[in-house]
């Protein structure tokens, strides 16, 4: 529901895009989003951190399955993610956006230590821009 269309319609959509999108912001930035699972190895989600233009630093991200939500693995993995941000590649600062009616990750994000900062455009949207200083 928060997550924009893609545009991915096919495998081959698929591939383009995580070769385009995930595998370049690993080579440019040494970061990115990684696969969330259980312990038998079902992926549920995805979290980790992304590089926007339109953001100065490191923005966290997370989804997951419908079925696999509000049931704390998005906070799990974030805190994670916030802890290897700031241990492994030095992060002090990160950001987060959210649509203006995802209540949900944003009391997510507050539990995580990050503030509401103010309303930015993204491109065609308006989203809440969070921060956190770690």
């Amino acid at each position: 529901q928060y997550i924009g269309d893609r545009g991915v319609r096919s495998k081959e959509d698929a591939a383009a895009f995580i070769d385009d999108r995930y595998r370049q912001s690993y080579l440019e930035h040494g970061y990115g989003l990684y696969a969330v699972e259980l312990k038998d190895g079902t992926h549920i989600g995805m979290c980790g951190f992304v590089r926007r233009d339109t953001l100065p630093g490191p923005d966290i991200g997370f989804a997951f399955l419908p079925e696999y939500e509000r049931q704390g693995f998005g906070y799990e993995s974030a805190a994670a993610m916030m802890k290897y941000g700031h241990d492994a590649l030095g992060f002090t600062t990160v950001y987060a956006i959210t649509s203006p009616d995802n209540d949900a990750s944003g009391s997510l994000l507050e539990k995580l230590g990050f503030t509401f900062d103010k309303l930015v455009s993204s491109g065609e949207d308006t989203v809440k821009l969070f921060v956190s200083r770690i």
